[in-house]
């Protein structure tokens, strides 16, 4: 009887353990386990209220590139730089010229009489018909260029690599730098913590330069002193968030400011105050921790967004 109770024991024993391991098997499967209260989740961040959403996509425009970077616009007319060339397209699509490079670029930018095309650690200037004028070189190893600006006849190069703002005259002589230092002490220089560095003059003719691991906006003179700057660090709508944004801006006529990140990718406005004003494209428009789409506006408000993972220009009006 007493081998008898054991085996019996052994018995129930085991068909518990079964059962147990059956249990705990199925309730480890991915659609049995419970919500991970931890789980990194910004899903309630890409969602935007629709009244914030003032601008409707109007069209877009594919282009011939498979690495597009940078673009511009000046007289009615695009120019876009990507893999190693430079398309000058109209606004309907139709591409004017093409230009093929000697490296890949990484930005472009366009005054009345010349093109300026940035490579990681030189320049290169084109006159508007795409001639090349000179290479300049004088830069350090470690330089990589993400942006130019041009105002009476100073040339200013964003390099992202040396973390400062270099000035040129037209011949490509160096004038100095600008480095983002100030006597405040909440501004401690730009920080660059990945190669986004934008620099822009709005219509006024002002610099405005983003310091990108501090999401702020920061306004030199010519000389390079801070005269002014705003702040917009959130995870939320208003603001900006990540390592460094926003990456790319521009300037809509009347000196509000066209802003893109990356991310959570999308396109807003701010007024010339810094105050946030409303959103032109929402997360939902781009690809999932895509690039951030480089901006150009023109004349009548138009923003030009060049959409590097989906490869064409997209045109957002107001509603």
């Amino acid at each position: 009887m007493k081998n008898k109770g054991i085996v019996i024991f052994l018995i129930v024993l085991a068909v518990v353990i079964v059962g147990v391991i059956a249990i705990d098997f199925n309730s480890t499967k991915p659609d049995q386990q419970p919500a991970n209260p931890y789980e990194y989740n910004i899903d309630s961040f890409t969602r935007v209220d629709t009244a914030l959403i003032k601008y409707r996509e109007s069209r877009n425009l594919k282009i011939n590139l498979e690495e597009p970077v940078g673009i511009a616009l000046h007289e009615n007319r695009l120019f876009v730089v990507g893999d190693q060339k430079l398309q000058i397209i109209e606004p309907t699509g139709r591409l004017v010229q093409e230009v093929n490079l000697d490296q890949k670029p990484t930005c472009v930018y366009v005054s009345d009489k010349n093109i300026f095309i940035g490579y990681r650690k030189s320049l290169l200037l084109l006159n508007r018909e795409g001639v090349k004028i000179a290479d300049w070189n004088s830069f350090a190893d470690s330089t990589v260029i993400t942006s130019i600006a041009e105002q009476s006849g100073i040339v200013f190069v964003a390099d992202a690599g040396k973390r400062i703002v270099r000035k040129f005259n037209i011949e490509g002589n160096p004038m100095g730098e600008i480095e983002g230092k100030s006597g405040n002490d909440q501004i401690h220089g730009f920080i660059i913590p990945s190669p986004y560095f934008a620099l822009a003059f709005n219509p006024s003719g002002e610099l405005w330069v983003v310091n990108p691991g501090k999401h702020t906006l920061e306004n030199y003179t010519v000389d390079g002193k801070l005269r002014t700057w705003w702040e917009a660090t959130s995870i939320k709508i208003e603001g900006f968030s990540g390592c460094c944004n926003p990456a790319h801006f521009a300037f809509l006529p009347d000196g509000s400011f066209v802003t893109s990140e990356k991310g959570v990718v999308r396109i807003k406005t701010y007024k010339p105050s810094g105050e946030f004003a409303n959103v032109v494209a929402t997360p939902s428009k781009f690809k999932v921790e895509g690039h951030a789409p480089d901006l150009a506006v023109d004349d009548q408000g138009t923003i030009y967004a060049l959409d590097l993972d989906k490869k064409m220009i997209r045109l957002f009006v107001k509603k």
